[in-house]
């Protein structure tokens, strides 16, 4: 993976697992869940995009192949339980989950690239990687999925990947590359949690199942 993805990328990768894994343990915190399944739903929401990332292209499954990426989301998990987040838990919930989005993105495409998939579907495996794991915590939390929200997220992980993806193409080195994608997807989502920027939805009157 590393001859793939670069060191730079490798870091990105560990940091994108421990803050999905913190967002999934600040979701258990709100059910008020024991230790035990603030581990799971860390782990869970830590390594799941990844997770169906590798299977997709026929990759072996990176935490399977290197069991320390497991530690990134309980360290996430311990530190959420000992130091909690009190009122500021949504907050730091929201922009940690932003964080790990645009991080798994551009992760998801370099190593989608590096197994030799071809660009487009590279950009998809960023998304996926980017949002499955978020999918994931809430529908283990019982929460709304993001997915659902008109405030705009999966764009921003499709552009994260797709700024990465383009300038992998052209030439451009895998390191301004990834700060790139990741800082495209970033502004985008930081735009639509500060600002409540969102793509229009489709006209007309909702159906009764939507009022």
């Amino acid at each position: 993976m590393e001859d793939g993805l670069g060191a730079a990328l490798v870091w990105l990768d560990y940091a994108a697992v421990f803050v999905f894994g913190a967002s999934g343990a600040l979701a258990a915190a709100r059910r008020k869940h024991d230790i035990v399944t603030f581990t799971f739903f860390a782990a869970v929401t830590g390594v799941g995009g990844g997770t169906l990332r590798d299977l997709l292209i026929d990759a072996p499954v990176f935490w399977v192949m290197a069991p320390e990426y497991l530690i990134a989301p309980l360290a996430a998990a311990l530190a959420v339980w000992l130091f909690g987040a009190g009122k500021a838990r949504l907050f730091i919930l929201t922009w940690l989950d932003a964080l790990g989005l645009c991080a798994y993105a551009v992760v998801g495409a370099a190593k989608a690239l590096a197994f030799g998939v071809p660009a487009g579907a590279a950009v998809v495996m960023g998304v996926l990687t980017a949002t499955f794991g978020g999918v994931l915590r809430d529908v283990l939390a019982e929460e709304p999925s993001v997915l659902l929200k008109r405030e705009i997220y999966v764009t921003a992980a499709l552009v994260g990947a797709g700024v990465f993806v383009v300038l992998n193409v052209i030439g451009v080195p895998q390191m301004p590359s990834a700060l790139a994608g990741f800082g495209v997807g970033l502004a985008i989502r930081a735009g639509a949690i500060v600002f409540g920027w969102a793509l229009p939805g489709f006209p007309g009157r909702a159906t009764p199942d939507e009022d």
